[in-house]
């Protein structure tokens, strides 16, 4: 049985390729990764905003003096 490689598709690819070795590797469409890739980003960047907005902003108590 031959070993998967994951790599930067030549064939498969808008960008730089990368989504469409992940789609190869595991045998999906392209279209799902690239989506799933998009929704991650959203939702990861919507984490980390929300995470340093908690740290900075000071509390209603603080400002109600």
């Amino acid at each position: 049985m031959e070993k998967k490689k994951l790599y930067k598709s030549e064939k498969n690819k808008k960008i730089c390729g990368v989504c469409g070795g992940i789609a190869e590797y595991f045998d999906i469409d392209s279209t799902l990764v690239r989506l799933g890739w998009i929704l991650f980003s959203c939702v990861a960047a919507g984490i980390f905003a929300y995470i340093l907005a908690a740290i900075i902003m000071p509390s209603e108590s603080s400002i109600a003096k």
